[in-house]
């Protein structure tokens, strides 16, 4: 049965900005935002103003930055460390903003600001914290391995984001609850993402067998890992990413994946209109681009969103975008490779990729276990964003009865 999702009215007057928000006030559980600073923040933006949009969460960011700078300077290591979470959260909303109004400068400043804060946060967060870098074509993905409050090895959890998830929402994703189940968590930026794109310009890249696998070399060499039960879990469009990687990488005892996500193209490509379609389809893509170029001029939503979409992909032009995207999609051979249990998520009302989640566990019926979430749960959504816990519940419980021991 289909339920309308209970919470029909928005946070925010468009669906993607309210999307935002409903993302973090998920991290609210673990410490990661304050429900209500973050409704006053943005409940006076108009729909269409971007400008405020980004002032609204960069004022926040840095009000509370402010605060965890005060509480440190004083010694309040407690208030310090949550208002530095808080505000890494709030600041990487801003820095979304500014990227889809294709502002480098003020985006990268605001980066900085951002990644500021999460630093100070994973240097005193209540645990135990490594930094374990992973070196990967030239460029270094900086790493954070969180250590559970136990003693020896113990199994880790390898959180992989999505294209545009900040480092610091991971913590409220799972890395909390990992940790209180006795996971250590490592998170990292791969390639097209945070520190990899704004800092070194690398893109996007399809073959995550060759990101994950240098993550594991380094993580097998740390005396606190327990090799034999290693976990990786996918958020968002990293649905495509660790299944490409399990295809070629079979270190894992087991990989989460919210959602299943196939063919990352089809959220670029569902909507468009069929006369575009058939352009790219004949290869006229001269013809699709200046059509496109003029659709944009209509719609400024349309045209911040595909600037802020495209720009990790790392190539220019519509159609070229395009094509290089449609490179981002699980073949069956790759499928059949992969023989890691496999839990997948199939949220109620999945916007990004419908159907997907349901597609990958019939590609891979021998590992795969699709576990449905609801709106009657208020769990419905793309990666469920304001029932973690239940999230956390359900996956981490698997996790334990899945992996050695």
């Amino acid at each position: 049965m289909s339920h309308t999702s209970v919470f029909a009215a928005p946070f925010a007057r468009s669906s993607d900005r309210d999307f935002v928000v409903r993302c973090v006030l998920g991290l609210a559980p673990s410490g990661g935002a304050d429900i209500g600073e973050v409704l006053a923040a943005v409940d006076d933006v108009k729909p269409k103003d971007a400008a405020a949009w980004r002032s609204a969460w960069q004022m926040l960011g840095e009000r509370v930055a402010g605060q965890a700078e005060e509480a440190a300077a004083d010694g309040r290591s407690d208030t310090a460390r949550w208002a530095a979470l808080r505000a890494a959260n709030y600041l990487a909303v801003a820095v979304d903003a500014a990227s889809a109004s294709d502002d480098t400068d003020r985006a990268a400043s605001l980066f900085a600001a951002h990644r500021a804060a999460w630093d100070a946060f994973a240097a005193d967060a209540g645990v135990r914290m490594s930094r374990i870098d992973v070196p990967l074509d030239g460029a270094t993905m900086p790493g954070y391995l969180f250590h559970a409050d136990a003693a020896g090895p113990r199994p880790t959890i390898v959180f992989v984001n999505g294209s545009d998830g900040s480092i610091s929402s991971l913590w409220g994703t799972g890395v909390a609850a990992a940790l209180a189940r006795g996971f250590h968590a490592y998170v990292f930026d791969g390639p097209g993402q945070q520190s990899m794109l704004f800092q070194h310009h690398v893109p996007f890249r399809p073959d995550w067998e060759n990101v994950l696998a240098p993550v594991l070399d380094e993580l097998v060499r740390h005396r606190y890992v327990d090799e034999r039960r290693l976990v990786v879990w996918g958020i968002s469009q990293a649905g495509y990413w660790v299944p490409r990687a399990l295809s070629g990488e079979h270190r894992f005892a087991a990989a989460v994946v919210d959602p299943g996500v196939v063919d990352v193209s089809t959220s670029w490509t569902d909507h468009l209109p069929a006369s575009l379609g058939k352009l790219l389809a004949e290869g006229k893509d001269a013809q699709f681009d200046r059509d496109m170029a003029l659709g944009m001029r209509f719609s400024h939503d349309l045209s911040a969103t595909w600037a802020f979409r495209a720009r990790p992909v790392g190539v220019g032009g519509y159609a070229a975008v395009i094509r290089r995207i449609r490179e981002f999609a699980l073949t069956d051979a790759q499928a059949a490779s992969i023989d890691t249990p496999l839990l997948i998520t199939s949220p109620e009302g999945e916007q990004f990729w419908p159907g997907q989640s349901e597609r990958l566990a019939a590609l891979t019926p021998t590992v795969s276990h699709l576990v449905r979430f609801t709106a009657a749960e208020g769990a419905d959504g793309h990666c469920e964003p304001l029932a973690r816990t239940l999230v956390h519940e359900r996956v981490l419980d698997w996790v334990s009865a899945t992996i050695p021991g």
